[in-house]
């Protein structure tokens, strides 16, 4: 698994992006999921449908990219001034947007055109990604922090794999639970004294 997010393509590469991306979401929401197919997609982005299949492979492969893109975080974690504020408000935020109706549906689109698994890791680089921001603040800080791995593994994962199996059991309760798992259980005894 990468902790870089992969790069956002630049120039024509991008415009066409940005314009297939749009337009996959203008007509989703016009016309309703069933109905979209690469010639109308196509012709609303102002490309030929071999420019989207050429790319993307094919609708389910697109619907993938573009599920990605809106995983992407928008803004950096909030810095509350201490790791257990900062991961609290963190495992809250991205519960509930993960296991909202939307959420939701972009990660089965995510996974469903995902033959390699490189979306999937690219969704594990956004989480990885605002981890270490939390965990490098807290260390200027002078805090003792957890691996980053620890807050991917026990704060994370176990809500995607309720969010994918088991979604009525999820509330903030549940992600400040974890989060305090990963703080008092998970971190040498020593570093304990938060």
């Amino acid at each position: 698994m990468s902790s870089q997010p992969r790069p956002r393509p630049g120039g024509r590469s991008a415009r066409v992006q940005q314009s297939v991306h749009q337009a996959v979401r203008d007509l989703e929401s016009e016309l309703g999921r069933a109905a979209l197919t690469v010639p109308l997609v196509a012709k609303r982005a102002g490309v030929t449908p071999s420019t989207i299949y050429r790319r993307w492979g094919d609708m389910q492969e697109l619907l993938s990219d573009v599920a990605v893109e809106r995983l992407r975080p928008e803004t950096t974690p909030a810095d509350l001034g201490s790791l257990r504020a900062d991961l609290e408000v963190w495992a809250v935020q991205f519960l509930e947007e993960m296991s909202s109706t939307a959420g939701r549906a972009y990660i089965r689109d995510a996974l469903a055109g995902d033959p390699d698994g490189s979306n999937a890791g690219q969704c594990s680089a956004y989480a990885y990604e605002h981890a270490e921001v939390i965990l490098t603040r807290a260390r200027q800080r002078d805090e003792p922090v957890p691996a980053v791995d620890v807050v991917i593994d026990h704060i994370v994962a176990p809500m995607m794999y309720r969010i994918l199996f088991r979604p009525g059991l999820l509330d903030a309760d549940y992600a400040r639970t974890l989060v305090d798992t990963a703080l008092t259980r998970l971190m040498p005894q020593h570093q304990n004294a938060m």
